[in-house]
């Protein structure tokens, strides 16, 4: 629930000594027009993450949740004429993070992929974090989207 900032209150979020309700936690930001939408979505992820205090363990998978959403919004950003909105939803099986903008073009891993070049590596990012991941597209757009595991 959210109160009159439109921040949500702290009884409603899981602490490391509560487990996550039934219906989870959803946090989503709006980054039409933000500056810096990169930059924002990788606070709004860790900010997320640090309330709900996850993942417990282990401590540096924090990071790559982060570098993660990070990489979907410049991806939208680079590519598909900007991220509309970040939408991240705990559930007790995980985590799903889902990024939409206006483009309905799917994405697509550069191959081979190689290490050692610019560009070419936030997919390669993606798979090597998620434990799953895709992309729907919808009439004005798509949702590119990644699930972690509990």
């Amino acid at each position: 629930m959210t109160n009159s900032r439109g921040t949500l209150d702290n009884d409603n979020r899981p602490g490391a000594d509560r487990p996550v309700p039934p219906g989870g936690q959803r946090r989503r930001l709006r980054l039409v027009g933000v500056p810096k939408p990169v930059a924002r979505a990788r606070t709004f992820t860790a900010e997320a993450l640090a309330d709900w205090s996850w993942p417990a363990d282990p401590p540096d998978r924090h990071h790559d949740i982060v570098l993660l959403a990070a990489e979907f919004v410049a991806n939208a950003a680079m590519h598909a004429g900007g991220p509309r909105e970040i939408v991240l939803e705990l559930s007790e099986g995980g985590l799903r993070i889902e990024v939409s903008d206006g483009s309905t073009v799917l994405p697509a891993p550069r191959s081979p992929h190689r290490p050692g070049m610019p560009g070419g590596h936030g997919l390669f990012i993606v798979k090597q974090t998620a434990d799953r991941w895709g992309a729907e597209t919808y009439d004005q757009g798509k949702t590119v989207w990644a699930e972690i595991d509990a």
